[in-house]
């Protein structure tokens, strides 16, 4: 009886053994499949990364070129501001000056019309004293 318990004991064990071996004989394909799946994904992570860095770079030069431009246009814009301050205070001035030649000109003709009445009076006199003497 004892060597059959030992038979039974010995056939589980090789059991045990076949089991085991395929079962590793598949976690070492998996462990393969994996390694393989590592170094495709590394690659294009490799390539996704260049690709990003190259990116950058023009992204770069693009901002570079950019605040370049800004930088050139910035007196632009200074000299229109200015420019638009010289306008305003032009308009003030004309402002100031028509209603200076409008109140001269208003002065003008009250002076005018003192002359004309004054010419009037003149002759009126010049023409009563002719006529008295």
């Amino acid at each position: 009886m004892v060597g059959y318990a030992m038979l039974i004991i010995a056939l589980a064990f090789v059991a045990l053994v076949i089991y085991l071996a395929i079962v590793l004989r598949k976690v070492a394909g998996a462990v393969d499949e994996t390694k393989r799946t590592l170094t495709v994904l590394t690659a294009d992570v490799d390539v996704t990364l260049h690709q990003t860095n190259d990116l950058i770079a023009k992204a770069n030069v693009l901002v570079d070129d950019i605040n370049g431009k800004v930088a050139t246009i910035d007196p632009l814009f200074d000299a229109v501001a200015d420019l638009s301050l010289s306008v305003s205070d032009l308009n003030s001035q004309a402002r100031v000056l028509g209603k200076k030649a409008s109140s001269a000109g208003s002065n003008a003709a009250k002076a005018g019309t003192v002359v004309t009445a004054l010419r009037f009076a003149s002759k009126l006199f010049k023409g009563k004293k002719k006529g008295e003497e």
